[in-house]
């Protein structure tokens, strides 16, 4: 037998506890790596199977302090780009940057803590119900908790990194939860093939190759249908910087670079800008300069589609919203706000605090739930700003009817960061899920153009002025995750926690 010497005093540390919380947390930190940039998706199956295997037999508290440990990794490296929003563009000193990016980072940690507390407390001891039923189904449960409470956070859902992968044929049926499951079933099948002997190894083997050749075969199918012929469409990407754009002496100069780059593309069936490319309010510049340009959108047949401020002068209440020009003039007001961007939780005793510590900070007001959808180009389009189109269940409301999905977003707060790619790679997730072409515009990259199945047919560079032309296809029909939403997932994760319940009580 071959020996190493040297090797044997690290594996005795990685078996002890300490060194299981150790593996525990390096999953953690790898798990990130499985969505894009990077994009190395079996990481995101490899990642949870770790930690179900070292939830096997712990005490709830050791279950916990892994869970936590677990989410400090993923979540550490995973929207590291919060710092950067904090200290690069809030300006804040490094100390409370770090700071309030632990503290965020820590919340959200609490969700695989409390998942593996509860899974040791519910489910005790290391049978095959918990790590093939009840961690797979807990896990995503999980996710879809995260994804609504405290107005949501579903960034790094497991899903998402199957974007490229054969589980991603799934999405259309079930959506990314579904897909999350998938992912999730899969690593604990990989640990039963590791850990179980005979007729039980070859059915998890079995179930393996049934769950990613099923993504396979789902792939096949084409839910929806083109609906008329492509449209010519151009992206405008001013790639205005964050640290200047709403200076006052500035405005004139970005009206004159989005309207020059406009120009250039008249005679386009659709022309977008991103969300805040005009930094002054609707009221402010509607005469002098958005009527002109309506004017000459009109004269060359073609719309406009452009992200502004927009004030109620009655209420004076101001919403984060897209005008749409040409053909049709109509508005959308952002309904789903960012906590700490567009609006302030409990400002009335954190708004002192946050301006004193010189924070970023907006007062935006929800948009009307029940808004028309937007006509452009003479089709009617589901439009998202931000952040927005990273809650599918919330995009589906408008569909079957929209033909087209725009997103248009300011990410410019992020840098040279991991949340444009993450935030690239979930847009194509709601194509996916919806068979829609997906126009994604945003104020320095990456802007893209993805197709009803989340290709990118074309993409922009980042930190350029750019725009980004291409096609899209107005697209009908609808998906069975558009008629169902999420509900059949839950109601699989609800059969899967409750049978597993059921066996290990039988088997105690």
């Amino acid at each position: 037998m071959l020996r190493f010497p040297g090797l044997y005093p690290k594996l005795t540390f990685l078996r002890s506890p300490a060194g299981a919380d150790l593996m525990v947390f390096g999953a953690g930190a790898f798990a990130p790596l499985a969505f894009a940039p990077l994009g190395i998706f079996p990481l995101a199956i490899l990642a949870p199977a770790v930690l179900f295997a070292l939830w096997l037999d712990a005490a709830p508290a050791r279950a916990a302090w892994r869970g936590f440990l677990f989410g400090l990794g993923m979540f550490g490296v995973g929207v590291s780009w919060i710092y950067v929003a904090i200290h690069d563009f809030g300006h804040s000193g490094v100390a409370l940057a770090l700071f309030l990016t632990g503290l965020f980072v820590s919340i959200l940690a609490l969700y695989p803590a409390l998942l593996g507390y509860l899974a040791a407390r519910i489910f005790p001891g290391n049978g095959w119900p918990k790590y093939l039923l009840a961690l797979p189904a807990g896990w995503v449960l999980f996710e879809w908790w995260r994804g609504w409470f405290l107005t949501g956070f579903p960034w790094l859902n497991l899903g998402y990194s199957q974007i490229g992968s054969p589980l991603g044929g799934y999405a259309p049926l079930v959506g990314v939860y579904g897909v999350s499951l998938a992912v999730a079933a899969s690593a604990g099948l990989l640990l039963g093939v590791l850990r179980l002997r005979g007729r039980a190894r070859l059915a998890c083997l079995v179930a393996l190759a049934a769950v990613w050749g099923g993504g396979l075969l789902a792939a096949q199918w084409q839910w929806t249908q083109p609906s008329g012929a492509a449209l010519r469409v151009s992206l405008v990407q001013g790639n205005i910087p964050q640290d200047t754009k709403w200076r006052p002496e500035l405005l004139q100069p970005t009206l004159d670079l989005y309207a020059g780059l406009t120009r250039a593309r008249w005679g386009d069936d659709l022309v977008i800008w991103p969300e805040g490319a005009v930094t002054a309010f609707h009221h402010q510049v509607a005469d002098s300069y958005l009527a002109p340009l309506a004017r000459a959108a009109r004269a060359h047949g073609t719309d406009l589609l452009i992200g502004l401020p927009v004030m109620d002068l009655q209420t004076r209440r101001y919403y984060n919203s897209m005008l749409s020009l040409g053909a049709d003039d109509g508005f959308y007001h952002k309904r789903h706000l960012v906590p700490f961007g567009d609006y302030v939780p409990l400002a009335q005793w954190l708004r002192g605090l946050i301006a004193a510590l010189d924070l970023p900070m907006s007062g935006f007001s929800p948009g009307p739930e029940d808004q028309p959808l937007l006509a452009v180009a003479g089709r009617a389009a589901a439009v998202a700003i931000c952040y927005e189109d990273i809650f599918g269940e919330e995009l589906i409301r408008s569909l079957p009817q929209a033909e087209l999905l725009v997103n248009a977003t300011n990410n410019a707060w992020y840098g040279d960061s991991f949340a444009p790619h993450q935030h690239l790679e979930m847009s194509r997730m709601r194509a996916l899920e919806t068979g829609r072409y997906m126009l994604r515009v945003t104020t320095n990259g990456v802007s893209a153009v993805i197709d009803a199945r989340g290709r990118i047919v074309a993409r922009s560079p980042q930190f350029q002025t750019f725009v980004l032309t291409g096609e899209a296809r107005p697209m009908q029909g609808a998906t069975p995750y558009v008629r169902l939403g999420n509900l059949p997932v839950l109601l699989v994760l609800a059969a899967m926690l409750g049978y597993g319940w059921f066996r290990l009580r039988r088997a105690g």
